[in-house]
């Protein structure tokens, strides 16, 4: 939710809540910028942690208020010890005294005014310390979010129910401006740029080092190299550059003098950048105000159901070897990053061949908190790389092997397969429950996955908000097997040879299941940064303070995501009634984007019967994708329309592009292969076990999804023939036990419970068996001098091969297993049935 409110001045504030907030005097904010009230920064202090920084007996006034506790239990207590606040913010210490240990009143009053009950993210203490004041970790975001969850529990967010309202704020006022783009092709920067990048950062930001830290602006691939490096690169302030910042500010990997570094890539980006001419916005283009994503509102305000998370990680850091528990619930259980794992833009990670992994240590609070309750939730946001992963791949795994762990939510194929150790499942977990296999749940897009384990319910799954209709195959129990020396890790198995491919943009632990609403909740509130832009559109209306709003986020590290527009008057005014808005672009540095146009067919008109003061009109419920180009600091948006009002704008359509000439694709397979159905059905045509058995009939909706689903032969894969395999062998185990079905194809001769093996298959017997199959799997006709199609492999050497599958099984001779024969059977069976002469037509 959102409210509205026409700013008087630049410096209006946003604060405001059902408790007083003080306004922060210039004074405080110079005392909170430094312990020594100096302009020296502050020397970060030991992450202890839980260890020296223990929470100090309090034995002042009791608090005065129901309030007042609330802020001792959720900020108070956890930032008093001396390795965070309490070594400088105390009484007699630092102002504000928000920590001050003598009475814990006057401590609420001071931390009044740092905070902001009604928005915790716009906080004064949360933004300096994110600004880097005296972060007791190595990541200043990481120690933001963890102050931000304390006011966030203060404030009653956590608790659930409505999200904090929005309060829309007019942003500056400017044009779209000219700009420059980057080129399409690599060739100028592979003459300036390119070769002091990979004679100087090659040994770091390339993939092919031996220690390969993403992005790979040093690729040995020119344009891989190029893409990776367009985010560092400010084309219109070559100064303001990433690359030169991080050698000349802040002294990462200099090669020589790091003044002198960075003057030499400033020089660089220069030489690159004069080249480049400006893009010209078309004079004649109906436009919007400019806004950079930076000019946006925060929207990432709360609404999220965490009472009860132990555990969390937002990936919010970017850069690194760490994703850091934020929580706020020592000990935390940091993950270090291992392998080709890679940060993403918008929040979040993406893992290709590695796994983010705690210590066993860090790891026991898991074990802890949740054995305590005996119930959790595991909550995850995940983009899984394809359909094709199988093991299951391990997303999320408290673990000690690939044979034992306490839970795992992990993918095969289409299927989310959750693993809990209970005392009614084995130390694996096993059975899993997983979701049904016709309904391919799982998708290679950004999905919301919720995992629920309670002791009389046992197991669920969540989906986008929606139960997945799946029966757990083992009931509740309780939680007494766990072990506590196992880690947490993403991604893979802890002995990493399970991998999981795809990114990850948020997990959280809880140690208590989230009710169905409060899933649907969360999955609404959504994942990532997200901004809320505001686009005037005043000129064009004739009423002030108009705007067209979007919701943007960073989707990944190339892209951003425009989400639900809607228009909304700041100052409280009726919308202007039978305004048109037709035809509306999205525009990007000069120009509309080339591709993502979804509301260029928009054709709405301004009504007060649908506008709500409040929450504006809506314009439209779809997304797109549009580019990412200089990054989110760089890149400056616009729209565009084709009617706003009584401007307009007449759009010429280029011409569509002559065809290609068509593709010579050469000569095509004279043969094809059967599609899963056609298989299912030869396979029973030929044993004559009925497609309809129960076993067959669970283990081809099992194996369903890596068969063949087109005839082309091209497209064969080694997955599909382990799923012939798979089916062939349950057929053939279903003719062999069924005596009626085996009779009708071998006949009444053949001893099936014949246990020596020199009897059991004479040169006479293996004729009974492996002549009548042969006969309908290669359409032929037995025989001194077997008759059968010339398409087909030759009969008597395909007897042969199975004669000699025979004669390896049966060395046990008479001291073989009193079912051998059988074994055999089905052996020779399925070899016969799982073959290409069953497959190609």
């Amino acid at each position: 939710m959102f409210t509205s409110t026409q700013p008087k001045t630049a410096a209006n504030t946003r604060i405001s809540g059902s408790w007083p907030i003080l306004a922060l005097g210039f004074a405080a904010v110079m005392a909170l910028a430094s312990c020594t009230g100096g302009g020296a920064e502050v020397q970060p202090l030991p992450d202890t942690n839980s260890g020296s920084g223990s929470v100090p007996n309090y034995s002042g006034p009791p608090p005065a208020t129901e309030d007042v506790q609330r802020f001792k239990i959720n900020v108070w207590d956890n930032l008093v010890p001396e390795n965070r606040c309490g070594s400088c913010h105390i009484e007699g210490g630092q102002s504000p005294m928000f920590v001050r240990k003598d009475d814990i009143n006057l401590a609420y009053a001071e931390a009044n005014t740092v905070v902001n009950l009604n928005s915790p993210s716009e906080s004064r203490m949360v933004q300096k310390v994110a600004g880097g004041h005296n972060c007791w970790l190595s990541s200043d975001q990481a120690c933001a979010d963890i102050i931000l969850g304390y006011i966030s529990d203060w404030a009653g967010g956590a608790l659930g129910g409505q999200g904090k309202t929005i309060q829309l704020v007019a942003p500056p006022i400017k044009d779209p401006g000219a700009s420059k783009n980057f080129p399409a092709t690599s060739s100028d920067f592979a003459s300036t740029m390119y070769p002091l990048l990979t004679q100087n950062c090659s040994r770091c930001h390339s993939e092919d080092s031996a220690t390969p830290q993403s992005p790979y602006f040093a690729s040995a691939d020119v344009d891989t190299a190029y893409l990776a490096a367009q985010s560092k690169i400010n084309l219109d302030n070559p100064t303001d550059s990433r690359f030169v910042v991080r050698l000349g500010t802040e002294f990462h990997n200099c090669w020589s003098d790091c003044a002198a570094n960075a003057q030499t890539m400033e020089a660089a980006i220069v030489q690159f950048a004069s080249g480049i001419p400006l893009t010209q916005i078309d004079p004649n283009l109906v436009t919007s105000k400019a806004l950079l994503l930076t000019d946006g509102i925060l929207a990432n305000t709360g609404g999220r159901h965490e009472s009860n998370v132990i555990a969390k990680w937002e990936f919010k850091t970017g850069q690194g070897t760490t994703a850091f528990d934020t929580s706020g619930v020592n000990p935390a259980i940091d993950l270090t990053l291992s392998g080709d794992v890679t940060w993403v833009g918008g929040w979040g990670i993406q893992i290709k061949d590695g796994r983010a992994q705690g210590t066993t240590a860090a790891s026991k609070k898991l074990y802890d908190l949740i054995t305590a309750t005996g119930e959790y939730s595991i909550e995850a946001w995940v983009a899984p790389a394809n359909v094709t992963q199988e093991g299951p791949a391990r997303i999320v795994s408290y673990s000690g092997s690939t044979t034992a762990r306490n839970f795992t939510l992990g993918q095969t194929l289409y299927n989310y397969d959750f693993l809990n150790r209970s005392s009614n499942t084995d130390a694996n977990g096993e059975p899993a429950m997983s979701t049904p296999d016709a309904d391919e749940v799982l998708q290679a897009a950004l999905q919301h996955v919720v995992v629920n384990y309670d002791p009389v319910n046992g197991r669920s799954i969540y989906v986008n908000g929606q139960l997945i209709n799946t029966v757990d195959p083992a009931p509740g129990g309780n939680l007494s097997d766990w072990d506590d020396t196992f880690a947490f890790v993403l991604g893979n198995e802890v002995s990493g040879d399970r991998l999981w491919q795809g990114t990850i943009r948020l997990v959280a632990i809880h140690n208590h299941p989230l009710t169905p609403q409060q899933i649907n909740d969360n999955y609404k509130v959504g994942v990532g940064e997200k901004f809320l832009l505001l686009f005037n559109v005043s000129d064009h209306v004739n009423v002030p303070d108009a705007y067209v709003v979007f919701e943007v986020s960073q989707y990944d590290s190339y892209s951003y995501l425009f989400n639900k527009p809607f228009f909304i008057i700041l100052n409280g005014a009726a919308p202007p009634e039978g305004t048109p808005i037709k035809g509306m672009r999205i525009g990007i540095n000069g120009r509309e984007a080339p591709v993502g146009q979804a509301y260029a067919n928009l054709d709405v008109t301004l009504s007060s019967a649908s506008y709500n003061p409040a929450t504006g009109q809506p314009l439209s419920d779809l997304g797109t994708i549009i580019a990412l180009e200089k990054g989110p600091a760089g890149d400056e948006f616009f729209l565009t329309f084709d009617q706003l009002g009584a401007s307009t704008y007449t759009r010429t359509e280029p011409p569509l592009p002559p065809a290609p000439p068509p593709t010579d694709l050469g000569p095509f397979p004279d043969v094809g292969i059967k599609t899963f159905e056609e298989i299912n059905a030869t396979m029973a045509a030929i044993t004559g076990v009925s497609p309809n058995n129960p076993n067959v009939m669970a283990t081809f909706d099992t194996v369903k999804q890596a068969l063949p689903t087109i005839e082309d032969i091209n497209t064969f894969v080694s997955a599909q023939q382990m799923a012939i395999t798979q089916l062939s062998i349950e057929y053939c185990n279903a003719l062999v036990e069924d005596v009626p079905a085996r009779e009708a194809l071998f006949g009444t001769a053949f001893d099936f419970n014949e246990t020596d093996m020199g009897v059991a298959f004479t040169p006479a017997r293996r004729d009974m068996i492996l002549d009548p199959l042969l006969a309908r799997i290669l359409n032929a006709v037995p025989g001194p001098t077997p008759v059968n199609l010339a398409t087909q492999p030759d009969f008597n050497a395909t007897k042969a091969e199975l004669s000699s599958l025979i004669d390896k099984l049966t060395v046990c001779g008479a001291s073989c297993p009193a079912d051998r024969t059988k074994t055999v059977v089905k052996a020779a069976c399925a070899a016969a049935l799982g073959n290409a002469a069953m497959l190609l037509q």
